[in-house]
């Protein structure tokens, strides 16, 4: 069976994706304050490696815990809510079928216990 990951087109293609996510998450107000400290090339190479993993690829992905990640952030619902949008539309502006958003977006609702209120 593929794995999504393959659907996708791999590292390159979720690399795509990752940085038009970013382009997003950058020009929302709600958000972007969260990375105003960050080193977004490395932030991007991570998340393409974490995202890769998440839909099957290879674990590449040696990165902080989701818990660790997010210390001292404390992200509300409405912060979670807003970067999960914005990942479902950067898949969707590279015409990755709804079904397989939907499945990654789960994937990323399930890590919410972890990022949330840390």
């Amino acid at each position: 069976m593929t794995t999504l990951y393959e659907q996708l087109g791999g590292e390159g293609t979720i690399g795509k994706v990752v940085d038009y996510f970013y382009e997003l998450v950058l020009a929302d107000d709600t958000v972007n304050h969260f990375f105003s400290h960050t080193d977004m090339e490395k932030q991007r190479k991570h998340q393409t490696k974490f995202i890769s993993f998440a839909l099957g690829g290879p674990n590449q992905y040696t990165g902080l815990s989701m818990a660790k990640a997010h210390e001292g952030m404390n992200i509300q619902p409405q912060h979670f809510q807003a970067i999960a949008n914005h990942l479902a539309a950067a898949l969707a502006h590279f015409n990755v079928p709804q079904d397989s958003i939907d499945t990654v977006i789960a994937k990323v609702a399930s890590l919410k216990d972890d990022i949330l209120y840390k």
